[in-house]
């Protein structure tokens, strides 16, 4: 059975959304889906080719069921071998997804810790793999392309500490031992580094894109590491695409909420504000990068809004619309109902226990795609993703400057100023947002925070986007560089409507990748800088600020001067 959806809505979004499900009805969508035609996202023959190529995500719970001996096994082994604590190595969907279910899961009792590293931030590099031991720690590299800049540098630095570690040792040991590859056939595997000394290589199939991929080797290799069971896990997945096959919306759980999404978006409410129970909120996070990747792309798009503090139901602008997720007998929060009250659309969601996100997961890949159909784009493509990275690659080749520099250039030839919190302290950093006040909805401001992820940090951005809130403007935050890889495409693609707010930071200490002719804090500080250059060229306005050292001190200075102005 698919989870509970109950929906309200406005009668000029209830006939918007009638006439859409009408069409999808008449036109056959739900089949037309699993037949894998790709006319329904596009007219183009070479487009509807390379769409056909990224519909494998289809058969992915079927086909992974018949894995799951294998992967058991895998996991037993990797225990008997003595390992500890698995570290992933990667970005987007090949993070989040194994991310989402640490948090919600945990780790079952004598089965490895896990840990995420997808931030190029040395001393986020250091915080998550210092105080390891490289012989008791398994390394996979999650790369769909085996190309992507961030896990390749992992590698190499988690590479170099292992090859470090034997030679004390005095082990002959293969390094490889130590390593896994989670990617595609092929050229991408080739591309991996020590790829045929890794112990494990696990392959995906090839037609299954990376936002696509949760329940895939990209969740289940982790998976099996931490102890989850993985038949229910699979079995609900499963269950939810059988349900999605059904033609009607009223009975199709996938294509109705696709259909909702897209017609609402199409009305105006395209600020999609997420409300996840506490106990699964890091689903949240892998939905943004599913939605805003898929759909935000030729000035049109769905803007996730994950993990915003609340406000009163009366501060939210007419650009919303609200999806509680949660655990059947939960109250949603008490916010929902107010904005119900006064006539939002609003989604219930609930699922009976945790392990049936696997199915949500599958509805929301269902809904992401119909959405995409409504809104007239192709849900599986990233055609400004490539932007940042050229433009990232032409800084790092540019040796000597650096980011705090202020030589990022718009798009009319112009320097972006870098606003330095050192330099210009609170009453200079108010002077430089005199205007922030004129920005209403339905535009909506982004946090860029190339800096480390700590607890500090998360509250320090917390505490801005509830002062932003002011503004009546719906926030989201990023941490740079993953968010390139979930929200960037729709940063730079997407609805017109988004003005962005950059932080990076100071790199007291640095970190070298063995092999590379740069840093670690000259890679972050580059993909920084490559970013808000593309986001100008693509007619976006964003502002730049340069923290220091003390980057919980120096984002309280840059909140209260926010504040002032604001007030």
């Amino acid at each position: 059975m698919s989870a509970e959806l109950q929906m309200k809505l406005a009668p000029d979004d209830q006939a918007r959304y009638d006439s859409v499900a009408e069409h999808a009805r008449r036109d056959e969508w739900a089949q037309r889906l699993f037949d894998r035609d790709a006319s329904l996202w596009s007219t183009d023959p070479a487009v509807q080719a390379a769409i056909a190529d990224r519909l494998g995500w289809l058969d992915a719970p079927e086909h992974f069921i018949e894995e799951i001996p294998a992967l058991e096994a895998f996991g037993d082994a990797i225990r008997v071998a003595g390992f500890t604590t698995a570290v992933v190595m990667g970005m987007g969907g090949s993070s989040l997804a194994p991310d989402m279910l640490h948090r919600i899961f945990g780790s079952a009792d004598g089965y490895l810790a896990l840990r995420i590293l997808d931030s190029t931030d040395p001393a986020a590099v250091a915080a998550t793999v210092d105080d390891l031991d490289p012989l008791q720690t398994l390394w996979i590299v999650a790369s769909k392309s085996g190309t992507t800049t961030e896990p390749l540098a992992f590698l190499a630095d988690a590479w170099a500490r292992v090859e470090e570690a034997l030679e004390r040792a005095g082990s002959g040991q293969n390094p490889g031992e130590f390593f896994v590859a989670i990617t595609d056939p092929g050229r991408s595997l080739a591309s991996i580094p020590h790829h045929d000394d890794f112990r494990e290589r696990f392959l995906n199939p090839p037609d299954i894109g990376g936002r696509y991929s949760a329940l895939t080797y990209v969740g289940l290799v982790p998976a099996s590491l931490i102890g989850l069971d993985l038949d229910p896990l699979l079995s609900t997945g499963a269950a939810m695409l059988a349900e999605c096959r059904e033609p009607d919306p009223a009975a199709n759980p996938g294509l109705r909420l696709g259909l909702l999404l897209g017609s609402l978006a199409l009305g105006g409410r395209d600020k999609l504000t997420l409300l996840v129970d506490e106990s699964i909120a890091s689903f949240g996070a892998w939905l943004e990068q599913l939605i805003a990747e898929s759909t935000g792309k030729h000035g049109v798009g769905i803007v996730p809004i994950d993990l915003e503090p609340v406000r009163t139901a009366k501060d939210y602008g007419p650009d919303r619309v609200f999806v509680s997720i949660g655990i059947g007998g939960q109250r949603p929060p008490e916010v929902f109902h107010e904005v119900a009250r006064l006539g939002h659309p609003v989604i219930r969601i609930e699922i009976d226990d945790p392990i049936d996100l696997a199915g949500e997961a599958i509805r929301w890949e269902v809904a992401t795609a119909f959405a995409g159909a409504v809104l007239g784009i192709d849900a599986f493509d990233q055609p400004n993703v490539e932007q940042a990275k050229e433009l990232t690659r032409r800084v790092l080749a540019a040796a000597g400057s650096s980011d705090a520099d202020g030589v990022a250039i718009d798009a009319g030839g112009d320097a972006i100023p870098t606003l330095s919190v050192a330099t210009l302290g609170e009453a200079g950093l108010s002077a430089r947002f005199a205007t922030i006040g004129g920005h209403k909805p339905p535009e909506y401001i982004g946090i860029q925070a190339f800096i480390a992820p700590s607890a500090a940090s998360d509250a320090g951005i917390r505490h801005l986007r509830e002062t932003l809130g002011a503004t009546g403007c719906a926030t989201t935050a990023g941490y740079g560089p993953r968010f390139l890889h979930s929200t960037g495409q729709l940063h730079k693609g997407g609805p017109r409507s988004g003005v962005f707010l950059q932080l990076t930071s100071d790199h007291p200490t640095d970190r070298p990748i063995p092999g590379w002719p740069y840093t670690f804090g000259r890679l972050i500080d580059a993909q920084a800088r490559g970013d808000r250059e593309a986001i100008v060229a693509n007619g976006r306005a964003i502002a730049h600020v340069h923290l220091g050292t003390d980057i919980e001190a120096d984002l309280a200075t840059l909140e209260r001067a926010i504040a002032r102005v604001l007030a």
